[in-house]
């Protein structure tokens, strides 16, 4: 039996990765998949990948285009999630701040350089007009938890992560949220090892065949908002809501979207020179 080693986000939007091991679709195909959850979200990933720890990981596109770049043994083999992810910016509840302006030069709660929250600190601040510069200073965190006493104490003054993962923390009144920041490109891709996709091809195509026959009819699994409310501890409207603004994808990441991300992470010096399509993405039916 082959071993596989993936890691995502313990969110929502992973659910079908939940369901495809609960009911052993792996294993029929003699693979055995080891799931992993990254609290620390996309910069804890890409460590991963470089210190082989996983083979795989669905992961935030702009991030992983930027590690790519900067020397990760890793392509991006197809997108996961096609629609935009809606990041929301929020401060403490008890926060004198009240509205997005007043966040210009204040400390930006991270869970690690390179992570999403990271970089859409930029992409917020380029929509605000900011300077990058001189605009934004970060202060890391690790993840949501820590996301949670860092504002509550002080430590930082805001802090972006996906609206409705934060939604419960915003109905507790422990967050409140001053806008959101959608990302302007589709947002989480499937990235795999170098080394993996050399060796493992016909392994990593059974994979994502199967969780790509899961998310072709996710929508349809009977009282799937219901299911994914009481797993992830949300309301069911606001679980109906998601539902109704994310698209899944069983496709190659197309060549004008990387050119796009590279396009706005050069702009925000986050990156140094942009790469070829085809080192940062590979098409497995080539």
């Amino acid at each position: 039996m082959k071993n596989v080693r993936i890691g995502g986000v313990p969110e929502h939007f992973n659910y079908a990765w939940y369901l495809a091991l609960k009911q052993g679709h792996f294993k029929q195909h003699d693979i055995n998949v080891r799931w992993k959850d990254y609290f620390g979200g996309t910069g804890q990933m890409t460590q991963a990948l470089r210190n082989n720890e996983i083979d795989m990981a669905v992961i935030l596109t702009e991030g992983i285009i930027k590690d790519i770049s900067e020397g990760n043994p890793s392509k991006i083999v197809q997108v996961f999630v096609e629609s935009p992810l809606i990041w929301g910016i929020h401060v403490a509840n008890d926060s004198s701040f009240k509205q997005l302006s007043e966040l210009k030069g204040q400390r930006a709660a991270i869970s690690r350089y390179g992570s999403g929250s990271h970089l859409m600190a930029y992409v917020n601040a380029l929509h605000l007009d900011w300077n990058p510069t001189t605009d934004l200073q970060f202060e890391v965190v690790k993840n949501l938890d820590g996301a949670v006493d860092a504002l509550s104490q002080r430590e930082a003054d805001y802090f972006m992560w996906e609206k409705f993962t934060t939604k419960p923390l915003v109905d507790q009144q422990i967050f409140r949220r001053l806008g959101d920041c959608p990302t302007p490109w589709p947002c989480f891709v499937i990235a795999v090892r170098d080394e993996f996709i050399l060796k493992e091809k016909e392994t990593l195509q059974t994979i994502l065949k199967i969780i790509n026959t899961i998310t072709a009819d996710f929508k349809q699994i009977p009282e799937i908002d219901a299911i994914i409310s009481e797993r992830y501890q949300q309301k069911n409207e606001d679980v109906k809501a998601w539902l109704e603004l994310t698209e899944w994808s069983q496709e190659t990441l197309k060549a004008s979207t990387v050119d796009a991300v590279q396009n706005q992470l050069l702009e925000l010096e986050i990156i140094s020179e942009k790469w070829p399509y085809d080192r940062l993405v590979t098409n497995l039916d080539d």
